[in-house]
């Protein structure tokens, strides 16, 4: 798999080769995007997980930085380990006693939120997956009894919607 890592440093710019630098140094890199001005969400995502460890890219909308970060952290230290994260399947730990799911997102959001992915993999040719975190009764946005207040804090990136999701128990 072709990634930046390929280019000739010659062809980088400083914030370039300190985005690969901590790649190197530690098999991923967390990008947050934060505008108070766009409508949207914050969110995080990862890059270099998928080239580490064989997972998919992750990102995630609206968590404080520092838990964004470190839940990635725990991911990648996980599937590092050899801990597999199923797709559309309840996940038990990522959020303490709430569980999480991680859906595919579509490549026709890769261009919206993944840019220094896309940068990276040269291109949208990498998978990832957008981590959904309940609401405080264990919810998840697709369902009908789902938090109104928590409503927009996580876009849908999947292809198809939400509303024909199956997720596995």
């Amino acid at each position: 798999m072709k990634t930046a890592f390929d280019l000739p440093n010659s062809e980088l710019d400083e914030q370039e080769r300190k985005f690969l630098e901590e790649i190197g140094e530690h098999g991923w890199f967390n990008t947050r995007v934060f505008d108070p001005e766009r409508e949207e969400p914050d969110f995080s995502y990862s890059t270099g997980i998928f080239s580490s460890t064989g997972f998919p890219e992750i990102v995630v909308f609206s968590l404080p930085k520092q838990v964004s970060h470190d839940i990635l952290w725990d991911i990648y230290r996980d599937v590092s380990g050899g801990k597999a994260f199923p797709a559309s399947t309840k996940i038990e730990g990522i959020f303490g006693n709430h569980d999480a799911v991680f859906l595919p997102v579509s490549r026709n959001k890769y261009r919206d939120y993944l840019g220094w992915s896309r940068w990276f993999y040269d291109g949208d040719e990498f998978p990832c997956l957008q981590l959904i975190w309940p609401d405080p009764n264990g919810r998840f946005p697709w369902e009908s009894d789902f938090e109104t207040k928590f409503k927009s804090d996580q876009p849908d990136l999947t292809k198809s919607g939400w509303t024909d999701l199956r997720i596995r128990p």
